[in-house]
């Protein structure tokens, strides 16, 4: 690539996207905004919730605005690990108020069940959880949905058939009751008697639908128990986040999964069955788009996906849960990936699919969700490669795409053909680094080439799997 066709490109998407041009000025790093977005800007598994903790400890309100318990990571607490799934991680900060907005969708024991850990290790979390009275909850007959669709679809590919690789949580078919209009809300608990009615009537509905057997007394119950360990925590989202906003108070924003599972942005029907992008804030807390002052993209160094469903520049073979033929060329790179990056599922225990940085993709979500900066994840992982690819552009029939064009259809996304650049590796260790500066100079590059072609600063890399194994760029600390 010539520096003037390079350069040439960096000005386009200057023109296209401000947030580049703060390269040159001040940039913002989620550290000091009102109210500052973490988001994944892939399939997910980027590695948010470690961008996310370390941010949460300058902030008074950690907010989830959407999905459930399919979400997931580790945080770290004198030195104890806690996997949250549905948890927001500012409750392992004593200072900090947390929300589960009208977003979400909850499942009550999977709440407690992360509770449970966190009080046996002491953790002061009650009067610090406040969940929003227009989240809808998700019982444990949509999980039964879950996995009956899901079982459907695998039957109908036929032999060895896949579906669309669902955590089974039943998110889905919640999200599915909130759009019927028949689901109920963490509200109505409330009015137990309407509740209860409420609730039998949805089972009864769903087991015409589905043909399931289910315990409805029993279920009832459960969630009488249910309502007087939660009626503290119900709040009025809405007004209680606009309220902190106009008392001064700073908030960070976590949502479950990316960009490219978003349901409308995403490779649908490969996607979650919500807003993953900077809109679904919005609706998912209740915030109106200007209040919104630092979308940070949380990005990983190479590429992956958990699940079945378009993966361009995918490099794993059926070996490793992926879906290229065996032994093709690089596969033994996704290998490597998969193995140093410890890429299996915090929630599913499934193996990640691996692939090169994906730039089109990176591109789409900058367009989509406006990047203040980037969050380099995992750099390290390709610490013993000795060359590097990235995917710069899609071509479909010999014709390039442009920045931010990502086709809509599978048929379309499976004639996709990448178009790589090659660069040199590093072949040492980053994990002493703390700024940009002591990275080796083909580590440099890389980043820098990142920049260049998502048009978005980045300032934030991950050197390490430890939470403060951060290296950062443009600013101090």
């Amino acid at each position: 690539v010539s520096t003037q066709s390079t350069w040439g490109f960096f000005s386009l998407w200057t023109a296209m996207f401000p947030s580049l041009a703060r390269c040159a000025g001040k940039l913002r790093t989620g550290l000091n905004s009102r109210v500052c977005a973490v988001l994944g800007g892939q399939w997910g598994d980027e590695g948010k919730g470690k961008l996310a903790d370390v941010l949460a400890a300058k902030y008074d309100i950690v907010a989830r605005f959407n999905g459930g318990a399919n979400a997931g990571h580790t945080v770290v607490v004198d030195g104890k690990k806690f996997a949250f799934h549905l948890l927001p991680c500012g409750l392992i900060y004593p200072h900090t108020q947390n929300l589960l907005g009208n977003g979400t969708v909850i499942h009550v024991p999977a709440l407690f069940e992360e509770l449970a850990p966190l009080n046996a290790a002491g953790v002061e979390w009650q009067g610090r959880l406040k969940i929003s009275d227009r989240a809808h909850l998700l019982f444990d007959f949509h999980q039964v949905i879950d996995g009956i669709l899901e079982n459907a679809r695998s039957a109908a590919a036929g032999p060895g058939g896949k579906g669309i690789g669902t955590t089974r949580k039943g998110i889905g078919p919640a999200y599915q009751s909130k759009a019927t209009r028949n689901g109920l809300r963490v509200g109505s608990l409330r009015d137990f008697d309407s509740f209860s009615k409420q609730l039998k009537a949805l089972i009864e509905q769903n087991q015409k639908l589905y043909d399931f057997p289910y315990d409805i007394p029993a279920e009832i119950d459960k969630y009488k128990l249910y309502r007087e360990k939660l009626k503290d925590m119900i709040v009025d989202g809405v007004f209680m986040i606009n309220d902190a906003y106009n008392h001064g108070k700073n908030i960070i924003t976590e949502g479950a999964n990316a960009v490219m599972l978003d349901v409308d942005y995403g490779t649908y029907p490969f996607v979650t069955s919500s807003s993953t992008t900077v809109g679904g804030i919005c609706t998912g807390l209740g915030l109106s788009p200007d209040k919104i002052d630092c979308a940070m993209g949380v990005v990983k160094a190479y590429t992956t996906r958990v699940g079945w469903g378009p993966f361009p520049t995918e490099l794993t073979d059926d070996l490793c849960g992926g879906e290229r033929p065996r032994g093709a060329p690089g596969t033994e790179i996704g290998k490597i990936m998969q193995t140093v990056g410890a890429e299996v599922g915090v929630t599913t225990g499934r193996k990640r699919r691996c692939g090169w940085l994906d730039i089109p993709v990176v591109q789409y979500g900058h367009m989509l969700n406006n990047y203040a900066s980037i969050n380099i994840t995992k750099l390290d992982v390709l610490d013993s490669l000795d060359e590097l690819k990235i995917g710069v552009a899609y071509k479909i029939d010999g014709q390039r795409l442009p920045p931010g064009r990502m086709p809509s259809t599978l048929e379309e996304l499976a004639k996709v053909q990448v178009e790589y650049e090659a660069m040199p590796g590093w072949k040492q260790s980053i994990a002493h680094c703390k700024t940009f500066d002591e990275l080796p100079p083909a580590a440099q590059n890389y980043i820098f080439r990142i920049e260049q072609l998502a048009g978005c600063p980045v300032t934030w890399i991950g050197v390490g799997p430890g939470r403060l194994e951060m290296a950062i760029k443009g600013f101090s600390r």
